[in-house]
């Protein structure tokens, strides 16, 4: 009698190993999903945050109407340089009046004085994730404060960074 050897896999033993990869995807997938969601919520942060020095130099100049990016200002004028991010919005989504503009997807606003409150509001568009679309990510000045900057989100608790305020949906004000 001879022994025979077996040759590649049963139809069982390769089941098994397909349900054992579909488990780890399906665990896999939505811890992804919230890590991307995480990092772009960080990622606009950042680009926000670096607009905070441009306010401080226009709040420090007199220059207190925003303008866009493409425009010449005037000495009154401030032009805030932003033109857009793949998670904000479009180079020039909407100039409106003179206090408060949208510029490339972040609403400026310029407080009247250093003492006054100015903010920039961002909210998520274009290719951001889907838990974050039309959500919003906010820096606040408190002029009152000597000017500190504080930032705050309307983005579920588990995409927002340490040390920023989650408030409520709708919201997105200051902290």
């Amino acid at each position: 009698m001879k022994k025979s050897v077996q040759k590649g896999f049963t139809l069982i033993e390769l089941m098994i190993v397909v349900a054992i990869i579909g488990i780890l995807a399906a665990v896999a997938l939505p811890q992804y999903q919230t890590y991307v969601a995480k990092s772009q919520v960080s990622r606009v942060m950042t680009e926000i945050g670096a607009l905070k020095t441009i306010v401080e130099t226009c709040l420090l100049e007199g220059r207190l109407t925003p303008v866009a990016p493409t425009a010449t200002p005037t000495a009154t004028q401030c032009s805030i340089g932003f033109t857009g991010s793949s998670l904000l919005g479009a180079a020039l989504a909407n100039i409106g009046d003179d206090t408060a503009k949208k510029l490339g997807g972040v609403d400026v606003t310029i407080g009247e004085t250093a003492a006054a409150d100015s903010t920039l509001i961002g909210t998520f568009g274009n290719s951001a994730a889907t838990a974050i679309a039309t959500k919003t990510f906010t820096w606040t000045r408190d002029g009152a404060a000597g000017g500190t900057w504080s930032c705050s989100t309307n983005v579920e608790a588990k995409y927002a960074p340490s040390g920023c305020t989650v408030v409520a949906a709708g919201g997105g004000g200051g902290a």
